[in-house]
């Protein structure tokens, strides 16, 4: 076994341009790791948050160094210093305030999945690209070097023709009270995991010209039979290439896993979503040889502000949009009802 340490360029805004400044809906237990932090880490300014209790905003704000609080969300929306509107809302919500953002001409940095089923995910991009402002679904994944080493690996032949991939997802059990379980809130497993597993076999497929996957099957566990705390499917492209994803919110620990098994050996992706967590790629032959690679264990939310402030302040162009956002919603969507089960 040999360790190789992967070198990448990531985008980055041109030099001297100002730093973004950024409003945040609601005070939110995502946002220091997602924005607050690689704010802080590009140099970029977290200008206002609201939240549903002021006083809790407050708080917020006094712990992780944000420069004013605001009364409500549409007062963020409004404030003219803010420029880029971070909403962690609820799924149920997404579409909602994604739509207010883009009404007052602002940038839109949206959790995903940025609507809660297919129908409202159609009706909110058509508002979005109406009013022709920025919109980045939050598939932070996408833009860390080790996923970018990964598709270089794979369109390389390391393990030759691809015939599978394989994702697995389990996180720890969020407590009763969270909103992942409330159906009204568009809660589940997809909602949370699945539309990142998704996501990365529709990019791959995509990228390793194996064309659009369709569903071939799909299964959910319930609690009450409406919230999914698991789900498995499998997809199937044009060329052959099979896909399957495990994902469930009853593990043990955190473990967001990609395998890819082709001809010629297997190359495993240890945590796509969390390199922090875990670093590594191992590339095993079919002769088993292994060599393991560490990527940057830089926060992937890092390089997708990174992305991010590029395209508003340079204009490089992000690897998706609008459509891409719709497209992954509705295979959500399908995915729920192929299992029996009603989309959010």
């Amino acid at each position: 076994m040999t360790t190789e340490q992967s070198a990448s360029v990531p985008t980055t805004p041109p030099a001297g341009s100002p730093p973004l400044r950024i409003g945040l809906l609601g005070a939110s237990r995502i946002a220091p790791e997602s924005v607050i932090g690689p704010a802080a880490a590009l140099g970029h300014r977290v200008v206002a948050v609201a939240a549903r209790d002021r006083s809790r905003a407050e708080q917020y704000a006094a712990e992780h160094g944000i420069e004013r609080v605001l009364d409500s969300y549409q007062s963020v929306i409004d404030d003219p210093e803010v420029e880029v509107v971070y909403n962690p809302l609820a799924n149920s919500l997404h579409g909602e305030w994604n739509r207010k953002i883009a009404a007052a001409g602002k940038a839109i940095l949206s959790e995903k999945p940025f609507a809660r089923n297919a129908d409202e995910a159609r009706e909110v991009a058509a508002d979005i690209q109406a009013a022709g402002v920025p919109m980045l679904e939050g598939f932070h994944y996408y833009f860390h070097p080790g996923f970018l080493r990964s598709i270089e690996l794979l369109r390389g032949g390391a393990v030759g023709r691809v015939r599978e991939i394989r994702v697995h997802m389990s996180m720890p059990t969020p407590p009763d009270t969270d909103p992942r379980w409330s159906y009204e809130l568009a809660g589940g497993a997809m909602m949370d995991l699945g539309c990142y597993a998704l996501h990365v076999c529709r990019t791959v497929g995509e990228r390793l010209g194996a064309g659009t996957p369709g569903l071939t099957s799909a299964s959910c566990e319930t609690r009450g039979g409406q919230v999914d705390t698991s789900a498995d499917f499998a997809l199937s492209y044009t060329d052959g290439t099979v896909a399957r994803a495990h994902v469930s919110m009853e593990g043990e620990e955190y473990d967001f896993t990609v395998t890819y098994t082709g001809d010629e050996g297997t190359l495993h992706v240890h945590d796509f979503l969390g390199p922090h967590r875990s670093d590594l790629l191992t590339l095993t032959r079919a002769d088993g040889t292994e060599t393991v690679e560490q990527v940057p264990a830089r926060s992937t939310y890092t390089y997708q502000l990174d992305a991010f402030a590029a395209a508003l302040r340079g204009g490089a162009p992000l690897p998706a949009g609008l459509d891409d956002a719709v497209a992954n919603m509705t295979m959500i969507d399908e995915v729920y009802r192929t299992a029996g089960l009603q989309p959010r």
